[in-house]
């Protein structure tokens, strides 16, 4: 649809590009990237489109390399009914069948291979690559295909779906372009975020958008949520892909989109990288991640919860029970505390607090304060070893890009 821009709207947009641009010529050109890498340069001469312009060319340009198509095939059994599933006959559905399936697709016998599709970004030079959980989960192989078109096989190094994060090793035979883990911490809203991937099995696609927001919850895709929700288009075969700043480092890991229909609506979602660096040490050495542990279920502090309990604030966690024998058991927690602080970091919510505790050290004491009958109270508390769980069940918005 043909649509008319109004003055304003373009006064609106240079004044934005200007501005990005500005931002850009004060120190912000891509610092963390090789300099021997083919980096667009920006002249003094140039104006700030221009400028803005070179520095997504050059994030481009270098990291695109560190960027992989991840592919897998599940294998499964067919228990079919004598004769061809409706439609196998069909020249079309057969040709489809062959291109992404292979020979011995759903018609070829017993064995029917599953294939499918997500990004990856390699993190470190011995092959090792960062991707999500949901991108290889139930893989009897792995393909791992570099932008030069070379393929090698992947194996899993860990996997921790309470973040929706996995670790893929394959052996490189000569050097790779390494991508630079930054810092999430800083991101402030508007920013400008870049991201690579392979949606739809189109290798190597870049977009452009900005940090809508941090640390969004409760979108339903993982245990462990504190997404960077981006406009930069993310669909299906993004996932596990690098969000990027404009210095060419990795801000985030792309994991999910919230669509009815399938495709990207401007709302994607990506996991703070500085979440991933707590993760992925552990990934590699150990394959899991251990988490600490308090044994508490805990429920929101509504505005009539907090009414009703007499909490001066609106912030907090409310214990909804305690598991037996648990650390939080012990220590005495009852039900209807509100925890208001962890080791004296105000804790926001529920979710906040599930979040100070699993990266909390097992073994070490922790004190929370508490709010009980109209009064304030300290209560120490030693964090145990989380249990191994699966992933909790998702919820809308799905699917999962």
């Amino acid at each position: 649809m043909n649509r008319t821009l109004l003055p304003g709207a373009i006064v609106a947009l240079l004044v934005a590009i200007a501005a990005g641009a500005g931002y850009l010529l004060h120190g912000t050109m891509p610092s963390g990237l090789d300099r021997g890498a083919a980096i667009a340069r920006v002249s003094s001469g140039s104006s700030p489109a221009e400028s803005l312009q070179a520095a997504f060319v050059g994030v481009s340009e270098h990291l695109r390399p560190a960027v992989v198509n991840v592919g897998i095939i599940q294998k499964s059994h067919n228990r079919r009914t004598p004769g061809p599933a409706p439609g196998t006959d069909d020249p079309f559905f057969q040709e489809f069948f062959k291109q992404f399936f292979g020979s011995e697709g759903p018609s070829g016998g017993p064995e029917f291979r599953r294939p499918g599709l997500g990004s990856g970004v390699i993190f470190d030079k011995r092959g090792l690559i960062l991707t999500n959980f949901h991108v290889i989960k139930g893989a009897d192989e792995i393909t791992v295909k570099m932008a030069d078109k070379r393929e090698y096989t992947g194996q899993v190094v860990g996997t921790d779906p309470k973040t929706d994060l996995a670790v893929v090793r394959f052996r490189p035979d000569r050097d790779l372009t390494v991508a630079t883990l930054g810092n999430s911490d800083n991101l402030r809203v508007g920013e400008w975020a870049i991201a690579i991937g392979n949606p739809f099995g189109l290798d190597q696609t870049v977009t452009v958008g900005v940090i809508s927001a941090t640390g969004r919850s409760d979108v339903g895709v993982a245990t462990y949520e504190n997404f960077i929700q981006t406009d930069a288009s993310i669909n299906p075969g993004n996932s596990g892909g690098p969000l990027l700043n404009l210095r060419g480092e990795v801000i985030g890991i792309n994991t999910a989109i919230f669509s009815q229909s399938g495709g990207s609506i401007g709302i994607g979602f990506a996991i703070p990288i500085n979440m991933v660096k707590r993760v992925v040490d552990q990934l590699v050495d150990k394959g899991k991640v251990v988490r600490g542990w308090l044994g508490v279920s805990l429920q929101p502090l509504s505005p009539e919860l907090a009414e009703s309990l007499g909490v001066p604030g609106k912030l907090g966690a409310v214990v909804g029970s305690t598991m037996a024998g648990s650390p939080a058991a012990t220590a005495g927690l009852l039900q209807n505390d509100v925890i208001l602080a962890y080791d004296k970091t105000p804790v926001e919510s529920s979710q906040h607090f599930q979040r100070l505790t699993a990266e909390s050290k097992v073994g070490s004491k922790v004190v929370l304060q508490v709010f009980r009958k109209k009064k304030k109270m300290d209560v120490t508390v030693t964090v145990g070893e989380s249990p191994d769980e699966g992933l909790r069940k998702a919820a809308p918005p799905q699917p999962k890009s």
